[in-house]
C-alpha cells in the first residue's frame, strides 16, 4: 500500500511543480526525493516507485503534447537519432530517462533516511 501511494504522490507533486514556472525542470528529481525520506520503503521499491511514477508521468504528457502536434517533432528528432523516424521511440526514451532519474533521486532518499536512523 505505502509503494502505490508513494507512486502517486510522486506523480502528483512532479506534475504539480512541473506547472510552476518559477522550479527547474529537475524539481521531480527533489519531490521523488521528498516522497522517499517521508515514506519509509526498502531501496529498491523506492526506486521502483519513484521510477513507475515519472515514466508513467513523462510517458502520459510526451504522448499528449506528441499527439496535439500531430507526431511532427518527434519524427524529426527520432530522424536525427538512430531511432528510423519513430515518433513512439522517442517518447519511451523520455519517459525511461524521467523515471531512471526520479528512480534515483528516491534511491538517495530512501538510503540517506537508512543511514540516519
Amino acid at each position: 500500500m505505502k509503494f502505490v501511494i508513494s507512486v502517486i504522490i510522486t506523480a502528483f507533486l512532479s506534475y504539480s511543480f512541473g506547472l510552476y514556472a518559477a522550479f527547474p525542470w529537475y524539481s521531480f528529481a527533489i519531490c521523488a526525493l521528498a516522497v522517499a525520506l517521508a515514506i519509509h520503503q526498502k531501496p529498491y521499491k523506492a526506486f521502483l516507485s519513484g521510477f513507475i511514477a515519472l515514466f508513467l508521468l513523462w510517458g502520459i504528457m510526451a504522448l499528449l503534447m506528441d499527439n496535439a502536434n500531430h507526431h511532427i517533432l518527434s519524427q524529426k528528432v527520432a530522424q536525427i537519432l538512430p531511432l528510423e523516424g519513430s515518433s513512439m521511440a522517442i517518447i519511451l526514451l523520455t519517459a525511461f530517462i524521467g523515471g531512471l532519474v526520479a528512480g534515483m533521486a528516491a534511491l538517495t532518499g530512501s538510503l540517506i533516511r537508512k543511514r540516519s536512523n
